[in-house]
């Protein structure tokens, strides 16, 4: 999918509403690096584990965390599976629906347009209606599997 990231929604408000729940949406800090992986692991996926890393090694840091009482509840990276290109991105399941994922989406978003990048691809789309109504993402057609022809399997 296609995101055109002059035409994002605001993220402060987003971020301020959740604050307001005690959830804190924030770059990953390098020292937190292991901390984040360890609960993607655990709660997602290996190959995802492999793109966090690659999103928290270069600088700006492109991975975005949400927190809740000093623990990891969500994720999202941007310049990690190709440049330009958002996710892997993932919110506790507990948490689903109350906003968490949408203020990652755009938070990792605003940094892509603050670095100057136009547009944004979501690959490997799995909610596509979610990230339609979040950011007004497009479907790019005869784009599958796109880069993700060629996946090796988890041992």
């Amino acid at each position: 999918m296609l995101v055109r990231l002059w035409k994002l929604p605001e993220g402060a408000p987003l971020r301020a509403a959740l604050a307001e729940q005690g959830i804190r949406i924030r770059p990953c800090k390098a020292f937190e690096r292991h901390i984040v992986t360890d609960w993607v692991a655990r709660t997602f996926s290996p190959k995802w584990v492999s793109e966090c890393k690659v999103a928290m090694s270069h600088q700006p840091i492109g991975c975005f965390i949400a927190t809740r009482d000093k623990k990891v509840v969500g994720f999202a990276c941007c310049d990690a599976t190709a440049r330009g290109y958002i996710g892997p991105m993932g919110v506790d399941p507990e948490l689903r629906q109350g906003g968490v994922g949408r203020a990652l989406l755009v938070t990792a978003l605003e940094q892509m347009r603050a670095l100057g990048y136009a547009y944004a691809i979501i690959g490997g789309v799995g909610p596509a209606d979610f990230y339609a109504h979040c950011v007004g993402a497009t479907v790019i057609d005869d784009s599958a599997p796109g880069i993700y022809d060629d996946i090796l399997p988890d041992p």
